[in-house]
């Protein structure tokens, strides 16, 4: 082994050893990695108390010694053959598989990141959507992120979300159902299935995508590591796409880490009178915007484009008249008929110009002759419901 080769596989090793020591998004731990390295800092956290020359500072004594309580029992070889033995791997900043925009987050970015799964993680998160929201979603919600899913997989996309019950797992299954790629984020080991319910969801997930998290095999979730997770859903991807939420929901808080990292944010909006939609429609109050499908969130963090199809109502048969016919046809009264001079002058033209927009309008089946004058052509009804409304 090179000598670059060794101190790059000790970098590693003392990295893994630190994800046991160091809480995700902790920014002290994260600017005395910046400083001293991995090495230097794991040797001055394990290494005889008060031989950190000072510069592990800033915190508590109590803090500190929790900090050396922690790094006095990693083991960092163990940990690396638990991935790999789930056939994962550990990835860092430096590695060609690193996603460099996890270094927006600053001192607040991973130490590094446990992967199960074989493709690519660089590669794939430079074309992944974020799709996040409630977990007791409603079934409208399930079927939009269901419907999300599958529309930005079937397109290229990686759809990215946190597994859990409700929106999480709903983009997911879309993705997987839509035969594409999919990214889960987890709060625990990548070893571990949480929540349990979603076992067979996220063995799905490995094997046919990535399953990622900031903590070491076998580490459990908790309330504070779910919501520091958000933060690298957020970094990991161009946009993200919130689904119901409440006004106090931790989808709102990947969705305000995006817009704080320049990211695109969006929204789904829901009935007017639904708590798991008040979330969203303050997002969309804001610096959020609204997204129905699959395009029209490409649009937005795609390339230069990528545009949506623009939405129309229906093209009716009188959509295609000309000004001067449309004019001739308002004129007609709804009921009953009129002569060519009367409709000339209600339609503001001469009586030729209207007699010949009543015959062409004719042979179009709008109108019909009534003996010496025009009327409109019935509209048939249907379980004889009168004829309601506009031509």
């Amino acid at each position: 082994m090179s000598v670059r080769a060794a101190v790059l596989d000790e970098e590693r090793r003392a990295r893994a050893a630190l994800t046991r020591v160091l809480e995700p998004g902790d920014e002290r731990g994260g600017r005395w990695l910046r400083e001293l390295g991995a090495v230097e800092l794991l040797r001055r956290l394990s290494g005889p108390e008060g031989r950190d020359g000072g510069v592990l500072g800033g915190v508590t004594a109590a803090r500190l010694a929790g900090y050396r309580l922690r790094a006095a029992g990693v083991e960092p070889d163990r940990d690396l053959a638990a991935v790999d033995a789930v056939g994962g791997r550990f990835v860092c900043p430096g590695d060609g598989e690193w996603p460099s925009q996890l270094d927006d987050l600053g001192d607040a970015r991973p130490v590094g990141l446990w992967v199960r799964g074989v493709p690519d993680l660089r590669l794939w998160a430079l074309r992944s959507v974020a799709v996040v929201g409630a977990r007791a979603c409603t079934p409208y919600g399930a079927h939009m992120a269901g419907t999300l899913g599958a529309g930005l997989a079937e397109r290229g996309w990686v759809v990215v979300s946190g597994a859990a019950f409700g929106v999480d797992g709903a983009a997911h299954r879309g993705a997987l159902g839509a035969g594409g790629a999919t990214l889960a984020v987890l709060a625990c080991g990548v070893d571990v299935a949480y929540p349990r319910g979603h076992t067979e969801l996220i063995g799905r997930i490995a094997e046919q995508g990535l399953v990622i998290g900031e903590l070491p095999p076998s580490e459990h979730p908790t309330r504070s590591r779910f919501i520091l997770r958000n933060r690298v859903i957020a970094a990991l991807t161009r946009g993200t796409v919130v689904v119901e939420a409440e006004y106090r929901s931790g989808s709102l808080v990947t969705a305000r880490s995006a817009q704080r990292l320049g990211r695109s944010t969006m929204g789904v909006p829901g009935p007017a009178t639904s708590g798991l939609s008040a979330g969203v429609h303050e997002l969309l109050r804001g610096e959020g915007v609204l997204v129905t499908d699959a395009a029209e969130v490409i649009e937005l963090v795609g390339e230069i484009g990528d545009l949506a199809p623009v939405r129309r109502g229906p093209v009716l048969p009188r959509d295609l008249l000309d000004p001067a016919s449309a004019r001739v046809l308002d004129a007609l009264p709804r009921t009953g008929g009129m002569d060519g001079r009367a409709v000339a002058r209600a339609a503001g033209t001469s009586t030729d110009e209207a007699l010949g927009r009543l015959y062409e309008l004719h042979s179009l089946g709008f109108v019909e002759r009534e003996s010496d004058g025009w009327r409109l052509t019935p509209v048939p009804t249907h379980n004889g419901d009168a004829r309601r409304g506009g031509t």
